[in-house]
């Protein structure tokens, strides 16, 4: 089972570097570890893009597997130039089964990279009905139209506190009142 993602290093992530080790250095609350911290930065920063290219890896080992034992003859033959174009949805979602749904984003990929990202919204206040007709009658007639896709070839689940969209209220809620005044100081200075 894998770790729980620490709320702490997601928002630390998000700093600078600088202002990570004033609020979590010797200054701070004292929890910076110059061996561990810039990785574990690194990590969050990247989870997303990192856990994708983990995933498509995965399947292809797995569909590239023989069955133990067995000798058989394996033909590749080209059926496109280009391979088809697939869509992930991205729900933000606690892990709970009752938990509300954060927000929604999708993304296109063609060709093992990224063409096309639907921006994420906010669900605060939609109801699962609401949230299906956005989907089904906003969303997958743009990506029909556009690149031929009738359905998610993964709905990837993410914690809220990894919410990409710009003032998130999961990201105000988890930074401290220091680091809110930080944020307001550059704020004010730009």
């Amino acid at each position: 089972m894998p770790r729980r993602v620490n709320k702490k290093c997601v928002e630390c992530a998000q700093l600078s570097a600088a202002q990570a080790q004033h609020l979590h250095g010797k200054a701070g609350d004292g929890c910076w570890n110059e061996k561990r911290c810039p990785r574990r930065r690194s990590h969050y920063r990247n989870r997303r893009e990192v856990n994708e290219n983990r995933r498509s890896l995965y399947r292809q080992q797995v569909s590239a597997e023989e069955p133990a034992g067995e000798q058989i003859e394996t033909v590749s033959l080209s059926v496109a130039e280009a391979s088809a174009p697939y869509a992930n949805l991205y729900i933000w979602r606690e892990k709970r089964k009752d938990a509300p749904v954060h927000a929604i984003g999708v993304s296109v990929f063609q060709n093992g990279s990224k063409v096309l990202e639907v921006a994420p919204i906010h669900c605060a206040g939609y109801r699962k009905r609401q949230l299906e007709q956005y989907v089904q009658k906003k969303v997958m007639p743009y990506l029909n139209a556009r690149y031929g896709i009738t359905f998610f070839a993964d709905e990837i689940r993410l914690e809220p506190i990894e919410c990409p969209i710009e003032g998130c209220p999961w990201g105000v809620r988890f930074t401290s009142p220091q680091e809110n005044r930080l944020n307001r100081a550059e704020v004010d200075s730009s």
